[in-house]
């Protein structure tokens, strides 16, 4: 059982111009993976993704969305939201990105590979049924998701979001069932997007199911440890998915110019091995991580590398400096991990 590392070149050719979400954050990525030496271990193999067709993307998009995208891009590009550009090829790359993340579902569901990372763009969790936003185009960890529940049969499924920012695209797909456990762990998303605040835990079936823990700017390491471990863990234990997909943003390290989270890059490794080490115990081990944000080209030249060395099961050190903390921040941080966990005791043993 080896892990699968679905990419392919395609997925450079969604051009944006300058914007954060560029081709380059791939292939920093790749150059760290190939100068790691971690492909040549016979634990990791390169997988091809395929493209979506239209009916998978209907799963959760509107036809009369998808047909809006396609046009822009047969069309030469252009904006399809003010912060989403898109140019001739981007349909198709987009369609690749969704493709390869349910492909890969499909390979680790039939025990074909042990787990698998998508490394793919553009990123997924802010698109919405009917709209594009925060860089996305279709969503695909939810259609990966979507398509575990309509055509695998999976009865519950994870969703967890580590991207620097609430995944409320993600969010308002599974919002009203309990078939997906929706957890994102993000900054404070008053400015942006908007969604995501403590209060928002679901509706209907999904009442409960829909988990957020929004933490101040500069929340740093240690704080973002303590919400995972006293918040997100247990929650998971009890929860018991079949499969777990994780949106993996990178971009809550202190480098990256798109957030402020303050993480430090010793987080995300106990992050992925403790979502590995709960999985083997309740989920086969089946995880699927897809790419969502991380624009520090330095920084995604090595933490990819270093979470598919994880993911294989080979132990990896990292080096990096821990930002201060604020004491103003680290009790603002407190209160709402002890808030998230008040509300969520309504639903989950904490």
């Amino acid at each position: 059982m080896k892990t699968a590392l679905f990419y392919s070149p395609k997925y450079l050719e969604h051009e944006t111009g300058k914007h954060p979400e560029k081709p380059q954050r791939l292939a920093a990525a790749m150059s760290g993976i190939k100068e790691s030496g971690v492909l040549s271990w016979g634990k990791v193999v390169l997988a091809e993704p395929r493209y979506a067709s239209i009916e998978e993307l209907e799963l959760i998009h509107k036809r009369i969305y998808i047909e809006f995208v396609k046009r822009v891009c047969e069309a030469g590009g252009g904006l399809i939201h003010n912060e989403t550009p898109v140019s001739k090829e981007s349909f198709n790359v987009a369609s690749l990105a969704a493709g390869g993340t349910i492909e890969a579902v499909n390979k680790v569901f039939l025990g074909i590979f042990r787990n698998a990372f998508v490394l793919a763009r553009p990123p997924g969790h802010h698109a919405e049924p009917d709209r594009s936003m925060g860089f996305c185009i279709f969503n695909n960890a939810a259609l990966a998701a979507k398509h575990l529940i309509d055509r695998r049969g999976v009865k519950r499924v994870l969703i967890l979001d580590i991207d620097a920012h609430h995944g409320n695209g993600t969010q308002k797909v599974f919002y009203d069932t309990d078939r997906v456990l929706y957890i994102s762990i993000h900054e404070d998303p008053t400015e942006f997007p908007k969604t995501g605040f403590i209060w928002e835990v679901g509706l209907e079936e999904g009442k409960g199911y829909t988990v957020n823990i929004p933490l101040p700017y500069g929340a740093g390491d240690p704080l973002y440890w303590k919400a995972f471990k006293r918040i997100v863990l247990p929650i998971i234990g009890q929860y018991k998915p079949e499969f777990i997909l994780v949106s993996a943003g990178f971009d809550g390290y202190y480098m990256d110019a798109v957030s402020e989270l303050s993480l430090s890059a010793y987080i995300y490794p106990r992050i992925f091995q403790s979502i590995i080490n709960i999985a083997e115990k309740i989920s086969s081990g089946r995880i699927v991580v897809v790419l969502e944000g991380g624009y520090n080209l330095r920084f995604m030249r090595k933490i990819v590398a270093t979470t598919l060395s994880i993911m294989a099961g080979v132990n990896v050190s990292v080096r990096d400096k821990r930002p201060p903390i604020n004491p103003w921040v680290e009790g603002m941080a407190e209160k709402i991990i002890e808030e998230v966990r008040r509300i969520q005791s309504r639903f989950w043993s904490l």
